[in-house]
């Protein structure tokens, strides 16, 4: 019988998969850095944002245009219009562009304005985004669910590689447990456990795991020495009036600083950004 995630499994002499994205590689002896708001919400915002993530030294743009929330009277994003916001934003600072998808029907709109795709942690399992998502040829991050296993998270994205795309980057962001000090718990020993077992790249989120931008930096230090391909970070120049998780944003000042230890840590472990 096939293990439940026959193509997502690393072979035994096999090598990692490395995913080239317009002018960088997942993958790999490189460590990338994305970073942005958790929403774009106007152009102006997004704009200035993508400034201080070139100048901070990373090279992909993150941003929420379509927002999964808890409360259906909280911001839920300007959709197709903040994909053209950030898009814009990008090609001026010469960065790419990861946003979450959550439903297909604006599938041609993301396959137009973003290059890397995400899959949050709520629709992890949305089995039919998945199959949707395994029938196009562009890279997608697939976040682990909050309330998911390892095993779940690499099931998930066979329904990807089964589907026919092999460009996923798995997303390690945190699980619930009863630790109330975080937003989430971050799973450092995903990290390696899913290096052992899958051919794919692995980033992280400390952003959404910690919730508050003071222990962010330490977090994603930590990636790093787990083995970590990147991160995924939020980023703010005003994050006490964002409309959204402000309190987990680094600073444009903090996220320099941050991308500066990390290209210095990287070089002792025979890396690099």
């Amino acid at each position: 019988m096939k293990k439940p995630y026959e193509l997502v499994s690393l072979k035994d002499g096999g090598s990692k998969t490395k995913i080239k994205v317009g002018n960088i590689k997942i993958g790999g002896q490189k460590f990338v850095v994305m970073a942005g708001p958790c929403s774009i919400e106007d152009r102006a915002q997004v704009r200035a944002i993508a400034k201080f993530v070139k100048d901070a030294g990373a090279t992909v743009l993150r941003g929420g245009a379509f927002k999964p929330r808890t409360s259906p009277y909280s911001f839920q994003g300007l959709g197709i219009s903040g994909l053209k916001h950030i898009r814009e934003a990008a090609d001026e600072f010469g960065l790419l562009v990861v946003s979450e998808i959550m439903d297909a029907r604006f599938l041609d709109s993301f396959l137009q304005y973003v290059d890397i795709i995400q899959v949050g942690a709520r629709n992890m399992q949305n089995f039919d985004l998945l199959k949707e998502l395994g029938r196009i040829q562009k890279p997608v991050l697939l976040k682990r669910g909050f309330g998911n296993t390892v095993e779940e998270l690499l099931c998930a994205a066979e329904y990807l590689l089964s589907g026919g795309n092999s460009e996923v980057i798995l997303c390690e962001r945190g699980i619930k447990t009863f630790e109330t000090g975080t937003r989430s718990t971050l799973d450092i020993s995903a990290i390696p456990i899913l290096k052992s077992k899958t051919h794919l790249p692995v980033i992280v989120d400390p952003s959404h795991a910690a919730g508050r931008r003071d222990i962010v930096p330490a977090l994603s230090r930590a990636a790093l020495a787990a083995g970590a391909d990147g991160l995924l970070l939020e980023v703010h120049h005003r994050p006490t009036t964002a409309l959204c998780d402000g309190e987990q944003a680094l600073l444009p000042k903090q996220l320099k600083t941050l991308v500066k230890d990390l290209d210095a840590m990287a070089r002792v472990m025979n890396r690099s950004l």
